[in-house]
C-alpha cells in the first residue's frame, strides 16, 4: 500500500530515536494500521500529507461502529498522533491535521492495589517444600518491595543487585535506568533462592546472569509471572482482579499512604512525568473516604437513633 514507506520509517522513528520496546512499537503500529483500513474500506486513496481534520473526525466516528470503548480510542488517537508529530519532524507533512482533533474522554480509573494483609496472604499460600517456592516468594517479594513492572522483573540480573547498599538497577522504558530500594525482607528471600535452589540448577547457556529461572534454566517469560500470581491468588482466596502490575501499583499506594514524597515514588517507579504518579494521591485519598465511610460511626446506618 502506499503508506508503506511511512510506516516503516516510523517504526524505525520509534526504534532508534524513541528507543522503544518490540511491543510498544507493535502497539504503535496496530493504531496506524486502524487508519489505513479505515482508508481502505472507504476507497480513499489519500497519502498523509493529504489527510485532513475531517478525515480523522470520520475515522474516528468509524471506530465506533466496532464498540471500541473510550479508552482503546483514546489510545488509537494517541498513536496516530504519534505518526504525524513523526512525518513533521521528518518534514514530509507541513501541518498536523491531529492538532486540533478531540480525543474521546474518559474518566480516570483508579488500579486494583492489594491490602498488606492481602500481599501476606498470597506469601502465605507459597508451597515452600517445592524448589519453586522460594523462587516463587523472592518474586513476590520483589515486585512488592521495588514497585517493578513485569519486564523488568523478568530481565532482572543477579549483577544489578547490590546486596550491601540495598538496591537494584533496573532497565526500565525505552532502556533507561534506575536505581531502587529494596528491603531487607526482599534481599533476604533473593539469597535463599540463589544459594538453596539457583545454585543447584542446570542454566542454559546465556541465561547465568538473569536472576529469575524456570526449571529448564532459562529466564522466567512474562506470562508465566502473571500464572503464578494467578495461581497463588487462587489458593489465597483473593477474588480481586490480579496481575504484577497490581503489585506496582501497591507498592505506590501503600507509599504514598505512608506519606512518601510524591517526586521519589515517581524516581522509583520511572514515570517520566509526575502526573502519571499523581494518581496515586486519587487512589490515597479514595482509599481514605472509603474507611471512613466503613468506619465512621456517623455514616454507619442508623447513628444516632
Amino acid at each position: 500500500m502506499i503508506w508503506e514507506s511511512y510506516r516503516r520509517g516510523f517504526d524505525a522513528y520509534l526504534r532508534l530515536e524513541k528507543s522503544l520496546s518490540t511491543n510498544s512499537v507493535e502497539a504503535y503500529r496496530h493504531d496506524l494500521d486502524k487508519l489505513t483500513a479505515y482508508l481502505e474500506e472507504k476507497a480513499i486513496s489519500k497519502i498523509p500529507s493529504e489527510i485532513g481534520l475531517n478525515d480523522l473526525q470520520e475515522f474516528l466516528k468509524w471506530l465506533n461502529t466496532y464498540s471500541l470503548n473510550a479508552r482503546s480510542q483514546m489510545r488509537i488517537v494517541s498513536g496516530i498522533r504519534a505518526f504525524y508529530k513523526y512525518l513533521l519532524l521528518e518534514n514530509l507533512i507541513n501541518t498536523d491535521p491531529t492538532e486540533l482533533l478531540e480525543s474521546p474522554r474518559i474518566g480516570r480509573k483508579l488500579p486494583d492495589i492489594l491490602s498488606i494483609q492481602d500481599i501476606e496472604s498470597l506469601i502465605a499460600a507459597i508451597d515452600l517444600s517445592k524448589p519453586e517456592g522460594e523462587r516463587n516468594k523472592a518474586i513476590i517479594e520483589t515486585l512488592y518491595s521495588c514497585g517493578l513492572r513485569v519486564s523488568e522483573l523478568v530481565n532482572l540480573k543477579i549483577s544489578n543487585i547490590y546486596f550491601r547498599d540495598s538496591f537494584v538497577r533496573v532497565t526500565g522504558k525505552g532502556d533507561k535506568e534506575r536505581l531502587v530500594p529494596i528491603g531487607g525482607k526482599a534481599l533476604k528471600q533473593i539469597n535463599t533462592y540463589l544459594h538453596e535452589i539457583r545454585s543447584h540448577a542446570s542454566i542454559k547457556k546465556g541465561n547465568e546472569d538473569y536472576l529469575f529461572l524456570n526449571r529448564r534454566g532459562a529466564k522466567l517469560s512474562r506470562v508465566m509471572i502473571f500464572t503464578i500470581l494467578k495461581d497463588l491468588a487462587a489458593i489465597a482466596g483473593i477474588h480481586k482482579k490480579l496481575s504484577p502490575h497490581t503489585l506496582r501499583h501497591s507498592f505506590a499506594t501503600h507509599l504514598v499512604e505512608g506519606g512518601a514524597d510524591l517526586r521519589a515514588v515517581q524516581e522509583m517507579l520511572g514515570h517520566e512525568s509526575i502526573t502519571t504518579t499523581e494518581i496515586y494521591t486519587h487512589l490515597s485519598r479514595e482509599y481514605l473516604r472509603d474507611n471512613i465511610l466503613s468506619h465512621h460511626p456517623m455514616y454507619k446506618e442508623g447513628w444516632g437513633e
